[in-house]
């Protein structure tokens, strides 16, 4: 089973470029990284005219989009719930580390990330998941270690030891 480590915070707190370096951070030392992005809005990876678009359309739950480069396999809701986190983990490809963005009132352990230009709450303190801060600056007296939210560096061997992961020598 893959480890599994939040980034969360609110919007525009940096979340998602903080991802994106980490995934490229612990990539490059051969952790082999999936991730998980919560979308509050609605999206689509597929578009008007595209074969998979006319299949959804016309009713299809399911449509899996397989190429030479990748495959992707489009599940519509039609209305109900979207799956718990937790069910979306069990379907994912076995590697090393998930990294879920957003999701951040769930119970994974999670890094919180902070813009402190923004006045928005604070989650640790109030959510014992939270095992780390990663901000615009220093957060005093925070029950957590902080990171400088562009030290990837840091923030990556914090991950590598908190999960127990063996990179590669």
């Amino acid at each position: 089973m893959a480890k599994v480590i939040g980034v969360a915070g609110f919007k525009n707190s940096g979340k998602t470029t903080l991802v994106e370096k980490l995934v490229t951070a612990l990539t490059g030392q051969g952790i082999q990284v999936s991730t998980v992005k919560h979308a509050h809005h609605s999206f689509d990876i597929d578009h008007e005219g595209r074969d998979s678009f006319r299949h959804r359309r016309a009713g299809a739950t399911e449509v899996a989009v397989i190429s030479r480069d990748r495959w992707a396999l489009i599940h519509e809701t039609r209305g109900a719930e979207p799956p718990p986190l937790e069910a979306i983990l069990a379907m994912m490809a076995p590697c090393d580390l998930i990294i879920v963005e957003g999701y951040k009132r769930d119970s994974h352990d999670k890094i919180e990330v902070r813009n402190l230009a923004l006045d928005h709450p604070r989650l640790a303190g109030d959510d014992p998941s939270v095992v780390a801060i990663a901000a615009t600056g220093p957060v005093p007296g925070a029950p957590v270690p902080v990171f400088d939210r562009d030290d990837v560096a840091a923030l990556s061997a914090f991950i590598v030891r908190h999960c127990g992961l063996k990179a590669a020598s």
